[in-house]
């Protein structure tokens, strides 16, 4: 039988410290001690007395998130297939090319405030080149009255395109992968769907993989 998943304070305090030690970068940690039953306490009033200044969001905002992510990963799914076509692909390609909108950041975590904007990877397949996403996808989001205040920063470190869709602020970067189609369960964990990848698709995934990778150590010790 699997080892049951840690419940209380304590059991968590004593997994952090049954872990072996590792360090990353050039610098080492300011403290690896875990928190105490009283940090936990302390944490949860923080959180209570926040709530009456609205810095966090009530359901019906978090829906309206997930109903704006549903139509952007719909509208680039409907840009990819009509690149497709402009390009001639086969019908049978083009009805199954797929395409994939992501989250990351704050909002990836669930630790976002009320108002605050949401990090976005568009994965695409090979079809699409980067000046594609820069030019046609732009076009197509400029049709949308939801859309509004939309700008390219093409220049930046990592490429992006800004914009807010029905009054929520999205930032959307940019991944080109060497296949033919991009499925609804693509998982980017998988390093062979990685491959042949510039400078710039790589910095766009980064964010996303960072976080994922984040998340999975944070679920670990719930």
């Amino acid at each position: 039988f699997p080892n049951p998943i840690p419940t209380t304070m304590g059991q968590i305090t004593s997994m952090l410290q049954n872990q072996p030690q590792r360090h990353y970068g050039i610098t080492s940690p300011i403290s690896l001690a875990p928190p105490k039953d009283i940090d936990y306490i302390h944490t949860q009033k923080l959180v209570e007395a926040m709530k009456p200044f609205g810095v966090f969001e009530d359901e019906e905002e978090l829906n309206h998130r997930l109903v704006v992510l549903g139509k952007l990963n719909n509208l680039v799914k409907e840009w990819i297939s009509e690149l497709g076509e402009s390009k001639n692909l086969p019908p049978s390609v083009v009805a199954d090319v797929g395409g994939k909108i992501f989250t990351f950041g704050s909002y990836r975590l669930g630790v976002h405030t009320k108002g605050a904007d949401i990090d976005a990877l568009c994965v695409a397949p090979r079809h699409v080149e980067r000046s594609d996403f820069f030019q046609s996808l732009i076009e197509k989001l400029k049709h949308q009255e939801e859309i509004k205040n939309l700008r390219a920063v093409e220049d930046a470190y990592v490429p992006v395109v800004k914009f807010e869709f029905d009054g929520i602020e999205i930032d959307l970067v940019f991944a080109r992968l060497s296949m033919q189609t991009i499925s609804d369960n693509l998982d980017l964990r998988d390093d062979s769907s990685l491959r042949s990848l510039d400078i710039r698709c790589i910095r766009s995934l980064n964010g996303k993989c960072i976080y994922t990778s984040i998340k999975k150590m944070l679920l670990k010790l719930m």
